[in-house]
């Protein structure tokens, strides 16, 4: 791939990720090699590359839409998360060394610095939680589960999931990393296991909570 399709690459995804380009909206190459600085061939190929990884859908007409999945394409998501997920906290209980244990504290500490502030600091929980469980994925030391797992986590369900949570959800998502912490500690995998399944299965109840209620509040202003 050219530096110029790698560059509108990432500056796509990142304005589907931050929510620039709202899930469903329709997106115009033109407009998007303008905003990204580039002619409308590398735009093409980081639309292919989008869709290929789901952030991205087309029409039977070729139009290209930013990703608006079902409650079920949802819950698909996070059930392969769990499971890949939870077998690399296995895994990583196994090898985990104790600079990355160390490392893996410091973050959870942010992360709660994040949550006990004034008004909750999201973006800072975001960046922090990524980290923690960036370390569990580079303990575990798999490189095919590595590949598996960051289409899985870097879909846009994942901060619209962190940006549902009200606080008492931040506050157990920091409650159950000091579990896996402990986990960790005591090289206990099946007990890792079972604390990130519980943790990804909470994630995914908070999320569809939100998009129940989003939808309800959608069909009444419809009705309205």
């Amino acid at each position: 791939m050219s530096r110029a399709s790698d560059r509108a690459y990432h500056h796509i995804r990142n304005m589907i990720l931050s929510g620039e380009l709202q899930p469903g909206s329709q997106i115009r190459e033109e407009a998007l090699a303008e905003l990204c600085g580039v002619s409308r061939t590398p735009v093409r190929d980081s639309l292919r590359r989008l869709e290929a990884e789901m952030f991205v859908r087309r029409n039977d007409s070729q139009r290209s839409f930013v990703a608006d999945w079902s409650l079920d394409d949802l819950e698909d998501a996070f059930q392969l998360r769990c499971m890949l997920e939870s077998h690399a906290a296995k895994r990583a209980a196994a090898r985990i060394t104790r600079e990355q244990l160390a490392h893996m504290r410091m973050h959870n500490s942010q992360l709660k610095q994040a949550i006990d502030a004034e008004s909750p600091d999201v973006p800072r929980f975001l960046d922090h939680n990524r980290q923690f469980h960036a370390i569990i994925l580079e303990a575990a030391n798999s490189e095919r589960l590595f590949n598996m797992l960051v289409q899985v986590t870097e879909q846009p369900v994942i901060l619209r999931t962190a940006r549902q949570y009200d606080l008492e959800n931040l506050r157990r998502s920091h409650h159950e990393h000091d579990e896996l912490l402990i986990a960790f500690e005591n090289r206990d995998g099946d007990w890792a296991a079972a604390v990130m399944t519980a943790h990804i299965r909470r994630a995914f109840h908070a999320y569809a909570e939100a998009h129940s209620t989003d939808t309800r509040i959608g069909q009444s202003n419809l009705a309205a």
